[in-house]
């Protein structure tokens, strides 16, 4: 009898495991392919490694403006994708060191619940029988394929499967404009690939701030990126360089676009599948398995985390649940947070915001005030000859609580964390304008955002304050 047994080995699931064994449990591991899950294996870390080495390329391409020459330049992808394979072995092979330095044993094939504190693992040993006080699912999440005619043509790739290519294409329509579609756009597009997004909605990005999608929007289309918005693919069919897509535009026309591959990046959905939930009587949808703040299922001691409650998608989101499963499954009153989860989107610039947007604070009844920062007028982001982006910061103009920061720009990633702090902890704009930020950085962009709110920012002009709610 083991007292936890953690059904999936990704960045919910493993982190889960770890903390289970620190709090003194025995635990068991059940992974069908290779710890570390989607985000290292075929997701965050690849993608970014690519994104990498994407940037450095471009910044050969345009270092003369830097007063720097290089000649015959050029760049190999099949080493690029082997170097993404090399990054990503390394961390997977260190997780795997982790996990067995906490004395976690794991068994590798397919997990199925057979009940509220059993389950059977089915791998190369055959079928095996496990009973478990606590059970922690978190079997993350696959590429969906749009529900159309031709997306089972060879060349329609997933997100996966895109991940294998050995050359680059010379052209590629990529359905959906979220972060993965975007993310691989910027890739490919860097490597000479003429890359089409199509998205169905009005926008690109529809989760960020109608500010920084605008002016995202720009800077795709300045890197040669072609946008179709409010677009529907209704058919994919073998075409003269590989495939035709037929798109239904927002104006009613109808197009075909040629491409020699497509990326199918409209969304995932959550592995629930063969996962024995009926027997075990956990409640569930197309959505995913709901979870409440504890990660608690309807059945007690099953707790789920992750991708599979269909709620963050973001690999920090599964850990932070794994670690809050882990120890409510332990006898702990841990509870989830979810007005400061950071997203992230490693284009150029990169795309990270927190807590609401404008549009959803005054949705939600706030007054609010608005404060806008340019990096242009950053010492910092000029010299690194990247000053295109902007932060934008959303507080309560009652209380002066931040409600959210969103940012377009170079290491957006990085300076979110300042908005994520604040958030959690229910600091005030002002209090975070307070915090003196040394010069020159990129963080100075934040505190002359929040100042901008306030009507009193330094390096720009004074711009009057924009305020909504009812």
């Amino acid at each position: 009898m083991y007292d936890i047994a953690v059904v999936g080995g990704g960045p919910g699931g493993y982190v889960a495991a770890i903390r289970a064994a620190q709090l003194g449990a025995k635990v068991l591991l059940v992974e069908q392919d290779k710890l570390g899950g989607v985000c290292l294996n075929r997701g965050c870390i690849p993608t970014k490694t690519l994104l990498k080495s994407a940037e450095r390329w471009r910044n050969l391409q345009n270092c003369a403006a830097f007063g720097l020459r290089a000649d015959n330049i050029g760049f190999d992808f099949p080493a690029v994708m082997a170097r993404k394979d090399q990054v990503v072995a390394g961390l997977q092979a260190g997780v795997v060191q982790l996990v067995a330095g906490n004395g976690i044993e794991v068994r590798y094939g397919e997990a199925a619940l057979t009940g509220p504190d059993s389950l059977a693992v089915s791998g190369q040993a055959g079928r095996e029988e496990y009973a478990a006080r606590k059970i922690i699912l978190a079997t993350g999440s696959v590429p969906a394929l749009p529900p159309v005619p031709g997306a089972d043509l060879p060349g329609v790739l997933t997100s996966d499967a895109v991940l294998a290519l050995d050359a680059v294409p010379r052209s590629m329509v990529v359905i959906g404009a979220g972060a993965v579609g975007v993310e691989f756009a910027a890739i490919f597009r860097a490597f000479g690939c003429e890359v089409t997004i199509v998205e169905l909605l009005p926008a690109i990005l529809p989760s960020i701030d109608t500010d920084l999608v605008k002016r995202m929007g720009l800077l795709l289309r300045k890197q040669g990126i072609k946008l179709l918005t409010g677009a529907k693919v209704t058919a994919i069919r073998p075409g003269a360089e590989g495939l035709t897509v037929a798109v239904a535009t927002a104006d009613g026309t109808e197009q075909e676009l040629a491409a020699e591959k497509v990326l199918a990046a409209a969304g995932r959905r959550p592995v629930v599948d063969g996962l024995g939930l009926e027997a075990a009587g956990v409640a569930f949808s197309r959505k995913g398995v709901e979870a409440d703040a504890r990660m608690a299922t309807n059945i007690p001691g099953i707790y789920a985390v992750g991708d599979i409650t269909g709620r963050y998608m973001w690999a920090h989101a599964a850990s932070t649940e794994g670690l809050t499963a882990a120890e409510n499954a332990l006898g702990g009153e841990a509870a989830m947070d979810y007005r400061a989860v950071p997203g992230c989107i490693f284009t150029e610039p990169e795309v990270a915001a927190v807590g609401l947007t404008e549009a959803e604070a005054v949705a939600a009844g706030h007054q609010v005030k608005v404060g806008r920062f340019n990096f242009a007028a950053n010492g910092k982001a000029v010299s690194m000859g990247e000053a295109d982006g902007l932060v934008k910061v959303v507080a309560d103009a009652a209380d002066g609580k931040l409600l959210g920061l969103h940012i377009l720009g170079p290491h957006a990633s990085d300076l979110i964390m300042e908005g994520a702090i604040a958030i959690r902890h229910g600091l005030t704009a002002e209090a975070l304008g307070a915090v003196i930020h040394p010069h020159p950085t990129l963080a100075e962009t934040v505190m002359e955002s929040v100042h901008a709110a306030e009507g009193r920012a330094i390096h720009q002009m004074r711009t009057t304050l924009r305020r909504g709610g009812n």
